[in-house]
């Protein structure tokens, strides 16, 4: 299963640069290139990405992993939903470090920034 964690980052990297390659895409996000192969074969099957072939100096016949009209639409949804939950865990960290503060410094319970 795809998180939107991962959705967003795979989806942003191949819409900022489609020609990178599986193994240049594992490295930018920080994944293994199995687990990278097994998520481009996932999007693609929905219809979120499609491979196209190109020719470069580096790699005789390569492929491109762009973004369909279907994909940039879940995209901008998974990219909204990546937010919502950084933005929870945030208000979760911040909860969790004046509460930390209260118990070092429990004089000043009423004085947290």
């Amino acid at each position: 299963m795809l998180t939107d964690e991962l959705k967003y980052k795979l989806m942003e990297a191949l819409e900022k640069n489609p020609e990178l390659s599986q193994r240049e895409i594992s490295k930018v996000i920080g994944i293994s290139l199995g687990k990278v192969n097994f998520c481009i074969n996932a999007l693609m099957e929905v219809g979120l990405v499609k491979a196209s072939n190109f020719k470069n100096s580096r790699n005789k016949l390569a492929y491109a992993y762009i973004l369909t009209p279907k994909g940039i639409q879940e995209k901008a949804e998974v990219t909204s939903r990546f937010l919502q939950s950084k933005i929870r865990e945030r208000d979760q960290l911040t909860l969790e470090i004046k509460k930390l503060k209260r118990q070092l410094n429990p004089e000043n319970k009423g004085n947290e920034q």
